[in-house]
């Protein structure tokens, strides 16, 4: 019979010090405890078992109040809001071009995977514009002319914190409403962010919802299987961007629920249970 020598975590494994158990037996031991107490550590802290969850933004945390899906019709605010700050006369004929190249980009109207960042867009667009000004500045101008009203559902916040005290992972996956910059989505979300363990937009991914290419990186990010991720989102495409990755996903339909879905993101504290 081959005793064991004491270790440090004898205790832990209720040996009590003594070297009486096989070998086999305390290795079964070994691994019941790491099973149960799992430690990892990252970014240079020692957390327990990861559970990750992950968010969509748009409908399902926030909404921009009285915008419909497709923004095409308040195109037309932008690029009068840019006429009149830079006092730049422009033809009509040229502002229902610029209105019809930027409906192309929008991808509830012309499908697309691959993300194009506003700068690109807005660069193209105002090519037939001949302006001597800068890119940044008309995208900026652009987007306040459409007055957009950010807000977070009541209930956010509240679901966030007691998802962390449960010792939850948060990541966020959102799509950036077409032509606008990363920078000034995450100002709108400003009060998000702290909660968030990762956040990915659809620019920092390089792609669009159905396709994973958010979910592989966030899987990346926590070395974490894809296929453990559970993902929570409002739309039809969300729904495929699970299938895609084959993780779990949590329907959230706050007008129309049904029985698979949730309602809000309180019923959702009850699914993860």
């Amino acid at each position: 019979m081959i005793l064991v020598k004491r270790k440090s975590y004898d205790g832990l494994l209720g040996i009590n010090n003594k070297p009486s158990m096989f070998e086999s037996e305390i290795h079964l031991l070994r691994k019941l405890y790491y099973a149960i107490y799992q430690k990892k550590f990252r970014n240079g802290r020692c957390d327990k078992i990861l559970k990750v969850v992950v968010f969509d933004l748009g409908g399902t945390l926030m909404q921009y109040v009285g915008m419909p899906h497709s923004w095409e019709d308040f195109y037309f605010k932008g690029f009068e809001e840019i006429i009149r700050k830079f006092r730049y006369p422009i033809s009509q004929e040229i502002v229902e071009k610029s209105f019809q190249m930027l409906k192309e980009f929008n991808p509830r109207i012309n499908y697309r995977e691959v993300e194009y960042s506003a700068e690109y867009i807005f660069a193209k667009i105002l090519e037939q514009w001949h302006m001597d000004i800068p890119v940044q500045s008309c995208i900026e101008t652009f987007w306040s002319g459409l007055q957009l009203n950010a807000v977070i559902y009541p209930e956010t916040i509240n679901v966030l914190q007691k998802l962390k005290e449960k010792g939850y992972t948060i990541a966020a996956l959102t799509d950036l409403p077409s032509a606008m910059p990363d920078d000034m989505f995450r100002r709108d979300i400003s009060e998000l962010l702290g909660y968030f363990d990762y956040y990915v937009s659809s620019t920092v991914a390089g792609y669009r919802k159905p396709n994973c290419k958010g979910l592989q990186m966030i899987s990346e990010r926590f070395s974490f299987p894809i296929t453990k991720l559970i993902f929570i989102g409002d739309e039809e495409k969300d729904r495929k961007t699970a299938i895609n990755a084959n993780c779990k996903f949590i329907w959230i339909q706050r007008t129309e629920k049904n029985e698979e879905s949730i309602g809000n993101l309180y019923e959702l504290l009850r699914v993860l249970k």
